[in-house]
């Protein structure tokens, strides 16, 4: 079986023989709709054409099983020589400056700060950090190899105060090692982004009781009323924006010890605040008070960025917001797309107990709380 002529970012075709589906071709991409990203179901790959493109493309011979994931297609690819990588296939709706904007962060980190546990860049044969491909009928896809990083998803049960200011700690290194990083795409739209939290409004119907639309009503008001006329004075840069217990990996024999940062798929350019927003709003247990929780993930924060009086004050509105997006846009995609839709929920029942609780919190209170950790944390 052969292929058409390489003609972008292919690499020398003629070395990898022909075993690779006819159906994978090299193309340019034309971006798509920023907006069409969460409503675009991507044709499926089968795990023989991964196993291909890993082949053609970066000179990888391995087994290709598909991971679950919420917009791209992803694949674990087991190498012959034991290595072991990330095969990602992106959306066709993604923009490919986006995509590449990814890439470039994470090469950026690496050169950065290279102690930083996330996924590396594994060039294509001719030397680039991504490569476009046509799958079937003109489908343009951009396709990355990453290193797979070992380690488990961020345990949901058993939080404990060390594991928090673990968090705390990467999320502030890694703010610290994209606070230079600029790309022409950083700016674009995304759905999952807070600065646009307002959008969510009209996706709350999607929201089964009446007393959660209601609730959700509240805080968004809250939002607009405070957080939002503060947005332009903030202070901004890259952000990775979706610090969840999927993306975050712990050491098996240490669950307390952060050994992996993965997916960077939601990366922004935003308020630094929103990262740990975004963050805390996974840290909250049904057993922990979440005042303490924030207060002990900001303080680890805070120990290595120092967060400013405004961010302060703004944190709790920003949690009890992310809360919102998170029962919101999954509710919404869920009905959309009913044969992913344990994926897309997964979060929800965590999501709304934490709302209940964060949202009944005073927000002098929250601000009184988090400034008075903040100025005598408990030492670990």
């Amino acid at each position: 079986m052969t292929m058409s002529s390489p003609q972008e970012n292919t690499g020398d075709a003629g070395q990898l023989g022909g075993n690779t589906p006819a159906s994978l071709t090299p193309a340019s991409l034309t971006p798509a709709s920023l907006t069409d990203v969460l409503t675009t179901t991507a044709p499926q790959i089968a795990d023989a054409d991964a196993e291909g493109l890993a082949r053609r493309y970066f000179g990888v011979a391995g087994t290709a099983r598909s991971l679950a994931s919420e917009r791209d297609q992803n694949f674990r690819l087991s190498a012959a020589d034991g290595t072991t990588y990330v095969l990602k296939v992106a959306n066709p709706a993604e923009d490919p400056a986006v995509t590449d904007f990814q890439t470039r962060a994470l090469l950026h980190i690496a050169a950065v700060d290279p102690s930083l546990p996330v996924p590396r860049v594994r060039r294509a044969l001719d030397g680039a950090a991504q490569v476009v491909v046509t799958i079937g009928e003109g489908d343009r896809r951009v396709v990355r190899l990453l290193s797979y990083l070992d380690g488990e998803p961020l345990p949901r049960q058993d939080r404990t105060a060390a594991r928090r200011r673990s968090v705390g700690r990467c999320l502030a290194q890694l703010g610290l090692a994209l606070r230079d990083f600029s790309h022409p795409a950083a700016g674009y739209e995304l759905l999952w982004d807070l600065k646009h939290a307002s959008r969510v409004r009209d996706l709350v119907p999607h929201i089964e009781a009446a007393s959660g639309q209601a609730l959700a009503h509240r805080v968004l008001d809250r939002f607009e009323a405070h957080a939002l006329p503060a947005m332009p004075g903030l202070r901004a840069q890259v952000i990775h924006n979706d610090f969840n217990p999927t993306n975050v990996l712990v050491d098996p024999a240490d669950r307390d010890r952060v050994v992996g940062v993965i997916d960077f798929g939601d990366m922004v350019q935003a308020p630094l605040i929103h990262d740990l927003a975004v963050a805390s709003a996974y840290q909250l247990a049904a057993d922990v008070d979440p005042l303490t929780a924030v207060a002990e993930l900001a303080a680890a924060y805070h120990a290595v960025v120092p967060l400013r009086p405004v961010e302060i004050a703004l944190l709790f509105d920003l949690i009890a917001t992310r809360l919102v997006m998170s029962v919101a846009i999954s509710g919404w995609r869920a009905v959309r797309y009913r044969e992913n839709r344990d994926y897309i929920l997964r979060n929800s029942p965590a999501a709304w107990a934490a709302l209940d609780k964060v949202a009944a919190i005073p927000r002098d209170v929250a601000r009184e709380t988090l400034e008075r950790y903040l100025s005598n944390p408990v030492s670990e």
